[in-house]
């Protein structure tokens, strides 16, 4: 059987080519056309709710534009990303040679490696450049001072903000609300602890509004609270699109930092108040932004806005005696001051560096707001770097219009953990496993320092008593009384019998036991202490009309 080779010409190879010619060219090309009008759709839309969400989006957004070293990571991934591209797959071959794997290399992946490198490697020196420039700014504008300014004690700061916290949720009688987080607002000249009564539950927050603010006495030991009723527009803890800060950043400035909001009452009627600061930019020696106080934002119960400057903030009558200055601002002033020798020594010799002093209790953290005889200011205390407690400076801050002032007294003080530690020794048969010294500030009576330092239950349920110590004796007083911690303040013999101890002789005076009666819902109605030559009686009513039974319980160590 013979065979024949297969023909050039032949059927089967016209029929293969006529099948690799299938499908028509133009419809391969049209296939393959990106779909530019359904991208561009859903880009618009993308824009718009990312536009309608920006609240949501406000602080990566502020994070990216106060961080100008992004920038350099920018251009340099940019540049990356341009030569990787020139080179054309020269890039992925020195890759693969050097690991010994095969690496697929994109202009856009070493573009965005670049850019992390970059950032992360820079992040560092940046926020250490910008709090030697906030260092620098705050040492310029401060003034050093020989003495502090005398508290009001007519004012004093008496009860802390966690005892706050409870008396206004203890006193709260209204199911479908809570009490908010509370700041301090001045009435009529007197400080409270003041909280918005906000919605409770998912359901409340859709459908009801803030409905009121809720005042703490701060001034006094008891319980005293009351509450400002009416709803706002624009609160605090609703629905996104009735909430304070929703309508800020929608309405107002956006690439600003708006601080905690305070709850301020004028003639009976709420407000809200949110200072804020805004960044300054500086080119060198790198890029980098620092906060500066940029005003304050006034919210009316009808939902209208207005910004003030500083200044005008100053001048309001609505907002006399109030905190003005930014909190957040004040503190980070503070802190940066321990650039203020220089990056080099912050790292290494650590000479006259700074510390915040750390403070004991719930919920203490600096700076306090407090009533001077000069007005209203935030008071810091630092101490050195390290393990020592001493006090090193204590830094005042003018809560209408920011002004600094730095006391470094000439002799020894005692640090607040210490002057917590002094309490605790001068009372030793207290039960300080359910009782703690909080809230220690630098109170000057009489151009004498003194730490104020509260004793309060481990459950925050009332204010037990509160201790002065001598900053520099060390001496403790203590009083139980309002209206004797209110004639101490004030320079005057106490009426109430003070409970004065010497460090060097830590039994004497102290109370045995102290005994607190308890309303039903926690309130502290009453303390009584009881000392060792004392005891404690407690009658109780018989069955029968003709008297009582009694029973009496001796004080421990008596």
């Amino acid at each position: 059987m013979s065979t024949r080779p297969p023909s050039d010409d032949s059927d089967e190879q016209s029929s293969d080519d006529e099948l690799t010619d299938w499908p028509p060219g133009n419809s391969d090309q049209h296939e393959s056309s990106p779909p530019w009008i359904p991208l561009g759709i859903v880009g618009i839309l993308a824009v718009a709710i990312g536009w309608f969400f920006r609240p949501w989006l406000h602080g990566l957004i502020y994070a990216v534009y106060t961080t100008p070293l992004l920038l350099f990571g920018i251009v340099a991934g940019s540049i990356a990303a341009w030569a990787t591209a020139r080179a054309g797959g020269g890039v992925e071959t020195v890759v693969n040679a050097l690991t010994s794997n095969d690496h697929t290399i994109t202009p856009l992946r070493v573009g965005v490696v670049v850019l992390v490198i970059t950032a992360f490697a820079l992040m560092p020196v940046a926020n250490a450049v910008a709090g030697v420039t906030l260092s620098d700014q705050t040492m310029s504008q401060t003034a050093t001072v020989e003495r502090l300014d005398d508290v009001d004690a007519d004012n004093p700061r008496i009860v802390t903000r966690a005892v706050a916290d409870r008396y206004a949720s203890n006193t709260l009688n209204r199911p479908q609300y809570r009490v908010g987080d509370t700041d301090i607002s001045v009435v009529n000249g007197t400080p409270y602890w003041a909280a918005p009564l906000a919605p409770d539950g998912l359901f409340n927050k859709i459908t009801k509004r803030q409905a009121g603010t809720v005042l703490v006495d701060m001034t006094t030991q008891q319980a005293n609270v009351r509450s400002v009723d009416g709803e706002l527009e624009t609160g605090v803890g609703t629905i996104f699109h009735r909430n304070y800060r929703w309508e800020l950043l929608k309405s107002q400035a956006y690439l600003v930092d708006y601080g905690d909001p305070k709850m301020v009452i004028h003639n009976n009627t709420q407000y809200i108040t949110v200072p804020y600061s805004e960044p300054t930019f500086h080119l060198t020696p790198l890029p980098h932004s620092t906060p500066q106080w940029g005003g304050v934002a006034v919210i009316d119960p009808s939902g209208s806005i207005e910004t003030l400057s500083p200044s005008e903030a100053a001048a309001s009558p609505i907002l006399d005696n109030q905190q003005l200055y930014p909190e957040k601002l004040a503190l980070q002033s503070v802190a940066a001051t321990k650039y203020r020798n220089g990056i080099l020594n912050t790292y290494t010799s650590h000479e006259d560096e700074i510390e915040i002093a750390p403070l004991p209790g719930d919920e203490n953290d600096q700076p306090f707001f407090i009533l001077s005889e000069s007005g209203p200011q935030y008071v810091v205390a630092v101490e050195p770097y390290g393990n020592a407690q001493g006090l090193q400076e204590l830094w005042t801050i003018d809560g209408q219009n920011g002004t600094f002032e730095r006391y470094a007294p000439a002799d020894s003080l005692f640090g607040p953990q210490r002057a917590a530690d002094l309490v605790r020794q001068s009372a030793p048969q207290t039960d300080w496993d359910r009782f703690t010294p909080a809230e220690p500030i630098l109170t000057v009576i009489d151009d004498r320092e003194y730490w104020q330092v509260r004793v309060v239950p481990e459950d925050n349920s009332g204010i037990a008593y509160v201790a002065f110590v001598d900053a520099r004796s060390g001496d403790v007083d203590s009083f139980e009384q309002t209206d004797a911690i209110t004639q101490f303040l004030g320079g005057e013999t106490p009426v109430e019998t003070p409970t004065e101890t010497d460090p060097t002789d830590t039994t004497a005076g102290a109370p045995t036991v102290i005994v607190q009666r308890v309303a039903e819902n926690g309130t502290v109605i009453e303390t009584m202490t009881v000392y060792d030559d004392e005891s404690v009686e407690i009658r109780t009513p018989t069955n029968s009309t003709a008297g009582t039974e009694n029973a009496t319980a001796r004080a421990p160590g008596s």
